[in-house]
């Protein structure tokens, strides 16, 4: 007999569902890449920190990002249709506080430009890139954005990691 796995012991068999709590701590440990992801919206820049950015196909290229449906920003995505990722720098902590800081300016203080396309992007990132969404999918509490990119910039820069509920940054080991 195996043993009973955390987190599944309230799950009924017909429903294997795992509880939030472990959800959370399994994903509190498991480090992600820092970004703010911007947008126009209307006369204003938009953005939010997001650890959730993955790649999903480099042919063509798409990427996704989650956010919250409760999220300040969700509203300006629901009308943009062109959003920017920008990747974060190791010495970016601020930068990602901010952004992460609800009732704030988040760009008063950020170095920043428009694309041609309008998105802004952010000075001294490890790279940014911006493209059209092309889907929103409600995912539980969230929504799941789909991009395909169509425009990008790379800066030889360390990223910003998070674990934890910090900022990190990346250290290598001698193998």
């Amino acid at each position: 007999m195996s043993a009973p796995v955390p987190g599944l012991a309230s799950a009924r068999p017909d429903q294997a569902a795992l509880d939030p709590a472990t959800f959370t701590e399994l994903f509190r440990g498991h480090p992600a890449g820092v970004a703010v992801v911007t947008l126009h919206d209307g006369g204003r820049p938009a953005g939010f920190t997001a650890t959730s950015v993955i790649s999903v196909s480099a042919d063509p290229a798409v990427v996704a990002f989650s956010v919250s449906s409760t999220s300040s920003c969700w509203p300006a995505l629901t009308r943009a249709d062109r959003v920017a990722i920008n990747l974060l720098a190791e010495e970016q902590r601020d930068l990602a506080a901010t952004f992460a800081t609800p009732g704030v300016d988040r760009f008063a203080d950020a170095d920043w430009h428009r694309l041609p396309t309008g998105e802004p992007v952010l000075v001294g990132t490890a790279g940014w890139i911006s493209g059209r969404i092309t889907a929103r999918v409600e995912a539980g509490s969230s929504h799941l954005v789909v991009v395909a990119a169509s425009s990008a910039s790379v800066a030889p820069r360390e990223p910003l990691v998070y674990r934890n509920r910090g900022y990190h940054r990346l250290i290598e080991y001698e193998i």
